[in-house]
């Protein structure tokens, strides 16, 4: 459904929650009255609807209720002082690693090429960091449909190794091209030594240095009550920061202000205390690592 001129997504099972397609990283609202008067009168029931400000506002501005969320982001000044001021030696080697091991990067086109090489990269083993990979099994079509969003102001990266795609990135940036979010980055894991990711991020950063772009976000920088975690290590060395966020919660219906009020919108794992949830991880990853036979670094 399309409401104040946005595309808006409608998920979730006893609470329904919406928000605007591409919501959080690269597409915002500047008048979410509008939008919400659109949901109220479109008779689809909604039970919470959900946004968040642009960067590099965090000062709350509407009177709606609110919680702090946040995100991985890059402030961009230029490739150079990225490279030189925000990283350190490790980093920038790691970086360095991939052309000095015959990995070429390079902007590409959306294309059946890029397609085909996403999908055997999705489909390279069912199980990543210890738990199954949603984007494992997927289809060609699937893969195409899903990668193929935003197109008109998104920009991938690929890596090759001997012509062979070994890992990608997408980003894509906002309406006003000042603020571009990471929406995918993988490279094959029969690749790691050749260090592709760090590689990838580099020439990211290059990428919205030339075109622009201040801020690149890569995701969230915490989930949940887990504060550290290997990938929030990646980041932080990577010159990404933790920066908080406003982000609303406007209830539509007596379910949304229920979940609201009893902390329901929020998802399990901000209800589990987590050393809990980290030895459940532990034992999810030595039962997948058993069944399939994987190696602990998979």
């Amino acid at each position: 459904m399309v409401a104040g001129g946005r595309k808006i997504v409608i998920s979730g099972r006893g609470i329904l929650k919406a928000w605007i397609d591409g919501g959080d990283y690269y597409r915002f609202i500047d008048d979410p009255e509008s939008v919400l008067s659109d949901l109220r009168r479109s008779g689809r029931r909604i039970d919470l609807f959900t946004f968040m400000q642009k960067l590099p506002d965090t000062t709350p501005r509407f009177n709606y209720p609110m919680e702090w969320d946040n995100l991985a982001v890059l402030e961009i000044k230029s490739f150079a002082h990225w490279w030189n001021e925000e990283i350190g030696f490790k980093a920038r080697n790691k970086a360095k690693q991939a052309e000095k091991k015959g990995v070429v990067l390079r902007e590409v086109p959306f294309d059946e090429t890029l397609v085909k090489g996403i999908w055997e990269i999705y489909n390279e083993t069912p199980i990543r960091q210890g738990r199954k990979f949603f984007n494992y099994g997927k289809t060609l079509d699937t893969v195409r449909r899903e990668a193929g969003t935003f197109l008109d102001t998104s920009i991938f990266i690929g890596a090759f190794f001997e012509d062979k795609l070994i890992g990608f990135a997408k980003l894509t940036a906002d309406e006003n091209g000042k603020q571009a979010g990471l929406m995918h980055i993988i490279a094959t894991l029969a690749h790691r030594e050749k260090a592709p990711t760090n590689a990838l991020i580099a020439h990211a950063v290059r990428a919205c240095s030339e075109r622009g772009i201040q801020y690149l976000v890569y995701s969230n920088f915490a989930y949940g009550n887990k504060s550290h975690d290997t990938l929030s290590d990646f980041k932080e060395r990577n010159g990404f920061r933790r920066v908080d966020v406003p982000r609303y919660y406007v209830p539509l219906t007596l379910v949304g202000r229920i979940a609201l009020r009893l902390g329901l919108h929020l998802s399990i794992h901000h209800h589990i205390p987590e050393p809990l949830i980290a030895r459940f991880r532990k034992v999810r990853t030595a039962w997948y690592n058993r069944r399939f036979g994987l190696s602990q670094a998979t």
